[in-house]
């Protein structure tokens, strides 16, 4: 994460937002009243989907029993019916 002061995040806010939207690499940006994250909208986006998907009770037990099954025992991709 990327640490800078308000001053000099008003020089290189172009900058420092493609920076951000690159890389998703977030920005902590410091003030005298406190400090603010800049986050890319794709991580943005990733955090809120995960927010969402933890409150569903029962996903946190099949995303751990999808992890926990053999590839083996897994069917193709193209056998998938969406």
């Amino acid at each position: 994460m990327l640490n800078i002061n308000i001053t000099n995040f008003r020089k290189d806010i172009l900058g420092i937002l493609e920076q951000t939207i690159k890389f998703n690499e977030p920005v902590n940006i410091s003030t005298e009243d406190g400090n603010a994250v800049l986050i890319s909208e794709e991580d943005y986006n990733a955090l809120i989907e995960t927010l969402y998907l933890s409150s569903i009770p029962s996903i946190k037990e099949s995303i751990i029993e999808g992890l926990n099954t053999p590839i083996s025992e897994c069917i193709p991709e193209s056998e998938v019916d969406w």
